[in-house]
């Protein structure tokens, strides 16, 4: 069970890298977007810069937002730490919303997390 519970968190590192990404690429189209706003001489084009600018600060903010939770998890799970297993749970039960990749993870962990022999992993000695 030791090698699923690591897999588990590995599975998480990888969502947090993909958020990230999201993050930087969100931010990017954005910002090119910004660019061929400011850009035009139509009425309001440089109002709706700025809201698009913002927006994408803020969605860039909120996917890397996002990605910190899988960390300490994906950190907490290899570490074997008694927090860590319920934090695993409750990210595995947000996951299943994510359909089809993040339903198999969630899946995946939910079924290795909640078996007694995995819990015993997480006992501190």
């Amino acid at each position: 069970m030791a090698t699923h519970v690591k897999v588990i968190a590995a599975l998480f590192f990888v969502v947090a890298a993909m958020l990230l990404v999201g993050a930087s690429f969100t931010q990017l189209f954005l910002a090119i977007g910004v660019g061929l706003l400011s850009g035009s001489r139509d009425d309001g084009s440089q109002t709706a810069a700025a809201v698009l600018g913002l927006t994408g600060v803020l969605l860039s903010v909120m996917l890397a937002c996002f990605a910190v939770p899988f960390v300490v998890a994906g950190w907490g799970l290899l570490k074997f730490r008694p927090w860590a297993r319920i934090f695993g749970i409750i990210l595995g039960v947000l996951c299943l919303i994510h359909i089809p990749f993040g339903t198999l993870l969630g899946i995946y962990a939910l079924v290795v997390l909640f078996r007694k022999d995995t819990e015993a992993l997480f006992v501190p000695a």
